[in-house]
């Protein structure tokens, strides 16, 4: 499925691709300490995360997103976080992203699966995959 490699070289006027990477229950992360402090709820509320790690030149990421803020609606019982990785470029960087979109499936923190590409098929089975196992560590 689509990913992107690399920024493209072309200047562009950013309003002109701009999208709406958060809304629904899409929190944008725009900086280190608003992702702890998101990581840090989430893990008092025994929720899983997924961090979805993308960039607003990318068309696939910019085509998964509105499917992305649809799943966060239909399965509310989890995190859903947006990172920009060119506005959060070292962090970004230091989760080793090859690709956008990527997204991290995280638990307590730690990586509990991974999804690179705008694979909506594949993204939703996850999410529902991690929605199932979270309903089922409630009982």
């Amino acid at each position: 499925m689509g990913h992107c490699l690399a920024k493209p070289n072309k200047d562009r006027d950013d309003s002109e691709h701009d999208v709406e990477f958060a809304g629904g229950n899409v929190h944008l992360i725009t900086t280190k300490e608003s992702w702890e402090q998101k990581m840090a709820e989430a893990k008092r509320d025994g929720k899983i995360v997924i961090a979805n790690f993308s960039a607003t030149w990318c068309g696939p990421c910019r085509m998964i997103a509105p499917f992305y803020r649809e799943l966060s609606e239909k399965f509310p019982s989890l995190v859903y976080l947006t990172i920009d990785v060119d506005e959060l470029t070292e962090f970004s960087t230091s989760w080793d992203i090859k690709a956008t979109p990527t997204f991290f499936f995280l638990k307590d923190g730690q990586q509990i699966d991974k999804l690179v590409g705008a694979n909506k098929p594949e993204l939703q089975k996850k999410i529902i995959a991690m929605q199932d196992s979270a309903s089922s560590c409630k009982k």
